[in-house]
């Protein structure tokens, strides 16, 4: 049995230019509506793909869009398999570029702040019905998940308290995938 978690391709959300911290929940929203630039597929997520019997997206637009770019192939959404939320603080300054904040954020949020977001233990838990899920469908054959950096990971470490063994550990770049077999 073999599950291949996948992370989307890169959004196309511009680059703007330095903002608050209070002003990362607009951000937030923008990258959570945003879909993937059309900036070519990596050949081996296509054959990821074309290889399992099951392809399930999580419901953002980023998610959804990247399955689609897979080839024409059907697959299931579902919310379970969104991203960890992101928090923000409604701090007036200093002014960061929103990928320092975001990374700022998400550490923070590795130590408990989550303000806006859900807490780490509620994402975990999360993750873990999102892998129970993913172990159901593996019974029908290879499945293949296009989701997202940190839920991924998650995901990948319940899989593994569940027996699965790593393959390979996914990467932090867009497109990157890990794969666990059981």
């Amino acid at each position: 049995m073999r599950i291949t978690l996948m992370r989307h391709g890169e959004p196309q959300l511009a680059k703007g230019g330095w903002i608050a911290p209070m002003q990362m929940g607009e951000w937030i929203d923008l990258y959570n509506q945003s879909l993937i630039k059309d900036n070519g597929i990596p050949a081996e997520c296509a054959m990821a793909a074309l290889s399992a019997s099951t392809i399930v997206a999580s419901t953002a637009p980023r998610a959804c869009s990247s399955a689609r770019a897979l080839g024409d192939l059907p697959f299931m959404q579902e919310a379970m398999f969104t991203e960890a939320g992101l928090p923000f603080a409604l701090w007036r300054a200093p002014w960061l570029p929103p990928a320092a904040w975001a990374a700022i954020f998400r550490l923070l949020w590795l130590f408990g702040y989550a303000r806006g977001a859900d807490s780490l233990t509620l994402s975990r838990r999360r993750a873990r019905i999102a892998a129970e899920r993913l172990v159901a469908l593996a019974a029908s054959g290879p499945v293949l998940l296009v989701g997202h950096g940190i839920m991924n990971r998650l995901i990948g470490k319940e899989l593994q308290a569940l027996g699965w063994l790593a393959r390979n550990r996914q990467g932090s770049r867009y497109w990157s995938m890990g794969v666990y077999e059981l």
